[in-house]
């Protein structure tokens, strides 16, 4: 709280870029233009600003009747709708010996400019004027650098304990970082998700990134994060649904179930003979693309909105609806070619685990792979102000291969179209069935037994985290000694869940 003897010397000291002293108590255009001003600090003191009311220029105290509607009428210019956005301020008497005046104290504004009555007004010295274009420029870069984005800020109502530690360590952070990196890190596990914008040191919670990526009950805590896919037998929503699904999980664990849903579902990959004696494997999605289209509908999505990520596919067509239009410098007439992030660490730990890579070439890669194969350019809808809409067709490359192999006799004439399979899949899982449970476990299901302890389970889990796990990283995490890692590691392998000649082969262990 400032005294009475800094006031003091304020008042007669000259008037300055953070002082303005007037004797009116009527003219609320110029206290409005001085408010407005200190608003916006441009020489950057991060400061209050101060106008005395009551006050010659040279800092004798006139004396004012201060009343209660006095007070209220100076306050309201602060709400009174001609300074935008809104100033921090408090309006308050102060008793002087010589009588009373008002002080007006006004904090920097965190986010530059402030208009009054729609103009840019500043103070440089003890000058008070209207900001030119470079002024302008300096504030809105102000701006930007106070801007917080939703990822970074703190997830208020979370703690530590709402995180699944285990994928942090295991997972992410063996992609972040060199292994002996790893090794020499002992701080507390806080610090070390801090370090890449997961935790908020300050609030003693995680972010709303950190929240993303490692939340056992990630919907809680961010209802709309998640993605809705649907199957329709037609060309729209009002067509019968063949299939649906939620990716409702973190990020680190979905992510990877995308990229395998969309290589075993989407893309629909079958061979087509092209002669009598050779076949050219043909899909109606190329599964990179279509994959691209997803991830960047994940990391340049607004997570503040309630609604999912739609992700519908129609028989001839992939549509994905993604909450948030185009953000920063992006627009119209630039995209693709510029590009800005509203989810900055979203996007580094996406990039970090491998499924973007913040180049800002992925959508042109993805049109160049979707001509190869003959789908058209994917179509950007950007009408919907709060949400960008992407049009993937399907290729006709497989329909037409087939008919030619028809014609030629090189593939039978009552072949079955994939979406007729589909149908009949439907239809046949709607059927009551007299398998017991037992008969429809596959081979594999029924040859592997369940882990013998927990930490074969805990082997098990960290390896399928991260496929290049050491020995010696395994220990460390945890826990546990070099012979109860071998012991674990030899029961999986001897139980089918780890191919031992193929981990040998390619580098990292392969999971059956």
């Amino acid at each position: 709280m400032i005294t009475k003897d800094e006031i003091r010397t304020m008042l007669l000291d000259v008037e300055n870029d953070r002082v303005e002293r007037t004797i009116s108590t009527t003219n609320t255009d110029k206290f409005g233009q001085a408010i407005c001003a200190f608003a916006n600090d441009l020489p950057n003191h991060n400061l209050p600003g101060y106008l005395f009311l009551g006050v010659t220029d040279d800092g004798t105290v006139s004396g004012i009747n201060v009343t209660d509607e006095l007070l209220k009428n100076i306050a309201a210019i602060r709400t009174d709708g001609n300074i935008q956005p809104q100033p921090s301020m408090v309006v308050q008497k102060v008793p002087m010996p010589e009588g009373d005046i008002i002080m007006v104290e006004v904090l920097p504004h965190v986010f530059p400019p402030v208009r009054y009555k729609g103009r840019v007004w500043i103070r440089v010295g003890p000058r008070k004027g209207i900001a030119s274009e470079a002024d302008e420029r300096i504030l809105m870069e102000k701006r930007r650098t106070n801007v917080t984005s939703f990822d970074s800020m703190p997830c208020l109502n979370a703690t530590l304990d709402d995180l699944d530690s285990r994928l942090f360590k295991y997972y992410f952070l063996p992609k972040a970082v060199d292994d002996d990196v790893i090794k020499e890190d002992t701080r507390d596990i806080r610090y070390q998700l801090s370090a890449f914008g997961f935790y908020d040191t300050r609030y003693d919670c995680p972010t709303n990134a950190g929240m993303l990526f490692f939340a056992k009950n990630l919907r809680r805590f961010i209802g709309g994060a998640y993605i809705q896919y649907v199957r329709f037998a037609g060309k729209d929503r009002a067509s019968d649904i063949l299939s649906e699904h939620e990716f409702k999980d973190n990020l680190c664990t979905i992510l990877p179930e995308i990229d395998t849903f969309i290589k075993t579902t989407i893309t629909n990959r079958r061979p087509v003979p092209v002669s009598s004696a050779r076949e050219e494997n043909v899909v109606d999605y190329p599964d990179w693309a279509t994959r691209e289209l997803v991830m960047n509908a994940i990391c340049h999505r607004d997570y503040e909105s309630n609604g999912p990520i739609q992700f519908y596919q129609y028989t001839d067509r992939i549509e994905i609806e993604n909450h948030g239009g185009l953000f920063g410098r992006a627009n119209e007439q630039n995209f693709p070619n510029v590009n800005d992030y509203r989810n900055l660490i979203v996007a580094e730990g996406m990039k970090v685990l491998g499924f973007v890579n913040r180049q800002s070439r992925g959508v042109l890669k993805v049109q160049r792979e979707l001509r190869e194969n003959e789908n058209g350019e994917a179509i950007y809808d950007f009408g919907y102000q709060t949400a960008v809409l992407v049009c993937e067709k399907k290729s006709p490359r497989g329909e037409r291969l087939k008919e030619e192999a028809i014609r030629n006799g090189w593939l039978k004439e009552n072949a079955q179209k994939p979406s007729e399979m589909e149908e009949n899949e439907v239809k046949d899982n709607q059927k009551p069935s007299n398998v017991t449970e037992n008969e429809s476990k596959t081979v594999t299901e029924i040859e592997k037994p369940s882990f013998p302890n927990l930490m074969v389970q805990n082997v098990y889990q960290a390896i399928k985290m991260n496929k290049k796990s050491k020995y010696s990283q395994l220990e460390d995490n945890l826990g546990v000694s070099e012979s109860t890692i071998l012991r674990a590691i030899s029961w999986l392998k001897e139980n089918g869940y780890i191919n031992p000649d193929k981990s040998k082969v390619k580098g990292e262990w392969q999971l059956l």
